[in-house]
């Protein structure tokens, strides 16, 4: 092992590595390959100990990341694990799914490769759960108050776990067959193994939290019940109303929202039962259109179901390889970002327009798009079509991939006259309580669509806000 003084000098970033190609696109098991202890304890090596740590000020749940960093590299990976877990309730999900904001902060980024934290994070859970260190975090006390949590995905789940771990009881409601929300039907089982979510999910249920699944609140028990029966309820649904298209077309027979391919998708890997047409991209020309995060799960999803080609495309400009001026560090850069899914097949294209879905009767058969350019025109950025850029795209099925609206509002929003802000979500004061005392709300439902890490920030923000109402 080198030198903790010289690590950032000497030793080059490694990452870790890839199952081929052609053997993980027959299936929907990880893609990555993990390094060594030994090679991650020198890769720790590289992070420099800052006396100011942009890493921890990147990163939305102010990790002590220099502090577990310093673990790894002397070995001690209990020590990092307790480190580690002072601040993050599930490292095991954002250490594989987190773009790493932390990363773009690393003072070695300037002009280096950043220190790979997001991997070592990952290799300090795995570490602890295969030496029997995670424990279920039972409270030592009980307050006997009740607080009911509605919604199973990254906010909710934290929200329950730092409430329970307060001594509250705490029970989660979830309309879905299995809990997990976002993290268990919006990301592919390849980037996030779900039995690495029920090991969680099991710890949970253990310390004391008690799951209450296939139930829908404002359709299988009233709003209003829930506000009787506990001194506190939390929202924590999400955003999940997807973004639509607003072209001709988009109601043809192979147009899809990427929420619902994902999901049925990982329904179909486990079994279960899902109320909704088959997609299936076997055999077919599929476009995405979309080209973010959620948009690469629907290329990687369509290329294991057999797809003849699929293709991604854009409205936005291609991102820039390298920071630019308007990216300065350690801001969190905008950069082309090329996922696995990528690497496994597909045709992207950026400032493309689709204006029209085209059909053959009900059926999708081709997709009118053209090329556009974003041009300056007083002080913003304004789209305009390329003249004579317009072309027919060949495609049987479409998957929609452009983002969330908002959360839903049926069921008990409406009904509860339960307030929203301008963009539709839900309208909470700086304690996190909506318009109706004594019920909160978090994550995504309450600030839109964004990250898992922020989502599980907002979360335990929740929780400490809820604890201070119950015990005051």
């Amino acid at each position: 092992m080198k030198d903790k003084q010289t690590g950032f000098m000497t030793i080059k970033r490694s990452n870790f590595k890839t199952r081929a190609v052609e053997e993980r696109i027959k299936d929907y098991n990880n893609v990555y390959i993990q390094l060594s202890l030994d090679e991650m304890r020198n890769q720790a090596n590289r992070c420099m100990d800052c006396g100011t740590s942009f890493c921890n000020w990147g990163c939305p749940l102010g990790n002590l990341i220099p502090d577990w960093n310093d673990f790894v590299f002397n070995g001690d990976w209990k020590k990092a694990y307790e480190r580690l877990t002072l601040t993050s309730n599930f490292p095991e999900f954002t250490g594989r799914v987190c773009p790493a904001l932390c990363e773009a902060a690393c003072v070695l980024g300037i002009n280096r490769e950043g220190v790979s934290i997001r991997e070592i994070e990952q290799m300090i859970i795995d570490t602890a759960f295969n030496n029997g260190w995670v424990q279920p975090r039972i409270p030592k006390v009980r307050t006997g108050k009740k607080v009911a949590v509605i919604g199973s995905g990254p906010s909710g789940l934290a929200t329950a776990d730092d409430l329970n771990y307060s001594g509250h009881l705490v029970t989660i409601f979830e309309r879905e067959d299995k809990a997990g929300g976002l993290l268990r039907y919006g990301i592919p089982n390849y980037k996030l193994e779900k039995e690495i979510l029920d090991r969680r999910i099991e710890l949970m249920v253990e310390a004391g939290i008690e799951f209450k699944l296939n139930i829908e609140v404002g359709k299988d028990v009233h709003f209003n019940d829930l506000i009787e029966e506990f001194d506190s309820v939390v929202l924590c649904c999400g955003a999940s109303v997807p973004r639509k298209l607003k072209i001709p077309g988009e109601k043809l027979d192979g147009v899809y929202f990427a929420v619902d391919y994902l999901k049925q998708q990982t329904k179909k890997i486990f079994n279960s039962k899902y109320n909704m047409p088959d997609i299936d991209a076997k055999n077919k020309k599929v476009l995405v259109i979309g080209g973010g995060d959620t948009g690469a799960d629907c290329v990687g999803t369509a290329n294991r179901q057999g797809a003849e080609v699929v293709y991604q495309y854009e409205i936005m400009p291609k991102p820039a390889i390298e920071r630019t001026e308007n990216m300065p560090w350690p801001e969190y850069p905008k950069l082309l970002k090329t996922t696995t899914a990528h690497e496994e097949g597909c045709i992207r294209e950026w400032e493309i327009m689709t204006k029209e879905l085209i059909g053959d009767g009900k059926k999708l058969k081709s997709a009118k798009v053209s090329k556009v350019k974003w041009i300056m025109d007083e002080g913003k950025y304004k789209l305009e079509e390329i003249e004579k850029s317009e072309f027919i795209q060949e495609v049987d099925m479409v998957l929609v991939a452009v983002g969330f609206m908002h959360t839903e509002h049926d069921k008990f929003v409406k009904s509860m006259n339960i307030a929203l802000d301008s963009k539709g979500n839900i309208l909470t004061d700086e304690n996190f309580m909506t318009n109706i005392k004594g019920v909160f709300s978090a994550g995504d439902m309450r600030t839109g669509q964004s990250l898992v890490v922020k989502a599980i920030k907002d979360g335990k923000s929740v929780a400490t806000c809820i604890d201070n109402y119950l015990m005051h």
